[in-house]
């Protein structure tokens, strides 16, 4: 690992959160590991309000307020907001690649990930690859 800002994604709170999904203990044993050898870990409010959603309705109301409560009880985790100016450069990119299934918070992550030169996501989602970032794990 490097002294990079890692980008996280939805799919990686999320496996974090539930011991049932398929990428938990991947998730578990790389997750610690991304926390010390990182510069920081960020992440977007759209990503939270999506992640809290999937824990809401997978684990239940006690579990999604205990991700937000480790969300907002970690230094090492940041918070970016979409701007409009994200919002613009997220819908160019949802327009350009009209052959692709890309969310909307998938594009404003992309365009998180550009502004703030961000290489790395933890994520478990192949858009990010197709944008042309490093998947971790």
């Amino acid at each position: 690992m490097s002294q990079d800002n890692i980008f996280v994604d939805t799919g990686a709170w999320f496996a974090l959160a539930d011991e049932d999904d398929a990428h938990h203990k991947e998730a578990a044993s790389i997750f610690p590991l991304l926390l010390k050898t990182s510069k920081g870990l960020i992440t977007s409010n759209l990503v939270i309000a999506e992640s809290y959603v999937l824990v809401l309705k997978g684990l239940g109301h006690k579990s999604a307020i205990d991700f937000l409560d480790r969300i907002n009880g970690s230094p090492r985790i940041m918070r970016v907001h979409s701007t409009s100016d994200i919002e613009k450069e997220a819908e160019a990119t949802l327009k350009k690649y009209m052959d692709q299934d890309f969310s909307y918070t998938d594009a404003v992550s992309f365009a998180i990930m550009r502004q703030q030169n961000i290489k790395k996501a933890f994520s478990f989602d192949k858009h990010f690859q197709i944008m042309g970032f490093v998947r971790v794990p």
